[in-house]
């Protein structure tokens, strides 16, 4: 039996769902279950052939417990070593670099020294920072968020250098990021499944967070519809990302993506809304079900996946084909 184990926190209404459709698809030697774990011996496989994340981001066992599934033959989505490594700055740098409109940012240092640090830590910045510099690059208003995060948490929209610095004081040890403020005529959150399928919604996220999926929505201009598929499909196969959203703001006819570090995405019934619930729901499945019946080996393109493979894996050969093999893909 091929089982697939779904890991989740406090959302209720997409995993039963998922699990629920998973099982009436009937697929012969697939099962869905809501994956379990207790203390975690190392290198034990997990006893699922596909885990789907929804939770490890806030809680640290299940990270290690994740990256220890996939060295046993798991395969979990999304990637928990990629998505330990990425953050929004990164993101940006990156699709600037692959032609995505992305609004001007800047990374800043902490407000605050982080824990354990002091002034000497820092020795390496200048001080002051030129922001005469940084606000003529971005420009107001802009939006001061953190530089890795979701849920709009610590995210303030500032129109001056002033409001800026008292925002920038309330961030406290945080490490930010300052953009561009997209004055949008438009705003859209994509859905992006198996780096393959994109479903465009409506969104307005100066709403009350129960109403930012727009019901009923309007048509989507084609031209742009299509730019933004092709642009979800290129940041979501550029960053190896299975699952994940996509937000666009739409300025002057052009579609700037805002946000695309969503590995596990909101697909909650009640906010999304029945249509989007619906989509999701039938396109992960699919997903999850193609990856458990796939040949698939999830740990081949990690450099220590060399030393499993040779015969004396502690001989300078075998250390040397793992450390000077090309960096791995993110798939």
């Amino acid at each position: 039996m091929r089982k697939i184990g779904i890991l989740f926190g406090m959302e209720d209404t997409f995993p039963w769902a998922l699990i629920d459709r998973i099982n009436r698809m009937a697929v012969q030697d697939v099962r869905a279950e809501v994956a379990r774990f207790d203390a975690v011996k190392m290198a034990e496989p997990s006893g699922y052939r596909v885990i789907l994340d929804r939770i490890s981001q806030d809680v640290d066992f299940y990270r290690a417990a994740l990256k220890n599934a996939v060295l046993g033959g798991t395969i979990v989505i999304n990637n928990p070593f990629w998505w330990s490594a990425d953050d929004k700055f990164f993101n940006y740098a990156l699709m600037s670099k692959l032609g995505i409109a992305i609004p001007k940012t800047v990374i800043l240092p902490h407000f605050q020294h982080p824990p354990g640090t002091t002034a000497k830590s820092f020795r390496n910045l200048n001080y002051p920072l030129n922001w005469d510099a940084v606000f003529a690059y971005v420009g107001f208003p802009a939006y001061l968020k953190p530089y890795s995060g979701g849920g709009w948490k610590s995210v303030y929209k500032v129109n001056s250098p002033e409001e800026f610095f008292r925002a920038y004081h309330e961030t406290e040890s945080l490490c930010m990021t300052l953009q561009e403020g997209i004055e949008f005529e438009e705003y859209f959150r994509c859905y992006v499944v198996h780096r393959k399928q994109v479903h465009v919604m409506r969104y307005d996220p100066r709403k009350p967070h129960e109403d930012r999926y727009v019901r009923n929505p309007a048509p989507i201009d084609p031209q742009r519809y299509e730019r933004m598929h092709q642009d979800c499909l290129t940041i979501c196969r550029a960053l190896g990302y299975d699952l994940n959203t996509v937000e666009f703001a739409v300025r002057d006819g052009v579609p700037y993506a805002i946000d695309f570090l969503n590995p596990a995405p909101d697909a909650d019934l009640y906010s999304v809304g029945e249509a989007n619930f619906e989509w999701i729901v039938q396109a992960v499945a699919d997903m999850l079900v193609e990856r458990a019946l796939s040949d698939e080996r999830p740990a081949r393109d990690y450099r220590w996946q060399a030393f499993l493979n040779s015969e004396h894996p502690g001989t300078t050969e075998a250390i040397e084909q793992a450390t000077n093999r090309q960096a791995p893909t993110n798939s």
